[in-house]
């Protein structure tokens, strides 16, 4: 049976939902007759993703911030139901040297791409353990599973996600509840075009040397493409994936494992 089959008129919430792996995941789902609650800070971009698909509702909320994700809880939870599945997508990335990064720079990345996580999940917790079902799905990154030079605090944020997934799948595990994390490489998003563009600025290199450079990483010799990432989704978020919990997995054309 399909994942689709299983999970159908189901609730799931996917951060960052506005563009990217976001967006990607939250069609998947949606085409799959899950009813999906985007949330993000951009909130043109999460009204153009919503018109694509009726099953997609926007909803304006900072994962940085306990507060407004406890009003996106409470909001859309009241419109659709308890979350089933939860999407702990959204992330940021910059790029310097360890020794010229920010404090300020280094916690902003800690706050969106871990603290962002941990509060996207909490909610869902005892809720999920009362019904004994639940679907968690962090992305991560394969920098959660090694390290790449000139993003410390990036790879850090990604192996402490890493680190909580692996502790909640432990929490979880007699109670219905999976957690995973899918740890894509470099994939074709905007997050990538502004890597590019970092490249490009830092190192006179041209825009086409920059993304191969990006692109030689994958043993494939490519990018990964968003709906890649979101049939992974997909498939995690069904019963056929009810015995895998506590994985990372790599979509990465071997990179890593």
């Amino acid at each position: 049976m399909s994942a689709a089959a299983t999970i159908s008129g189901r609730h799931a919430l996917v951060t960052g939902g506005g563009s990217g792996l976001g967006r990607a995941i939250a069609l998947a789902l949606a085409g799959a007759g899950v009813n999906v609650t985007i949330c993000g800070r951009r909130e043109a971009a999460l009204a153009a993703v919503a018109a694509e698909n009726k099953r997609i509702f926007a909803n304006a909320a900072d994962v940085a911030d306990e507060a407004s994700m406890a009003s996106l809880y409470q909001a859309a939870e009241a419109a659709r139901g308890p979350f089933d599945i939860v999407v702990a997508n959204a992330g940021m990335s910059g790029s310097a040297p360890a020794q010229r990064t920010s404090l300020a720079d280094w916690q902003r990345t800690l706050d969106v791409n871990l603290t962002g996580a941990f509060l996207t999940v909490k909610p869902a917790l005892a809720g999920m353990a009362v019904r004994k079902t639940g679907r968690i799905i962090f992305v991560a990154s394969t920098a959660g599973l090694k390290g790449y030079p000139y993003v410390a605090a990036y790879v850090a944020a990604k192996h402490g996600v890493v680190g909580l997934m692996r502790a909640l799948a432990v929490e979880t595990a007699k109670s219905g509840i999976t957690v995973n994390a899918v740890c894509p490489g470099f994939v074709e998003t905007e997050m990538l075009e502004s890597a590019v563009q970092r490249i490009v600025e830092t190192t006179g290199r041209s825009s086409e040397q920059a993304r191969a450079s990006l692109a030689a990483t994958n043993p494939q010799g490519r990018f990964i493409q968003p709906e890649e990432i979101a049939a992974a989704v997909l498939y995690l978020c069904g019963d056929a994936a009810r015995s895998i919990t506590g994985q990372t997995i790599s979509i990465s054309g071997g990179e890593t494992w």
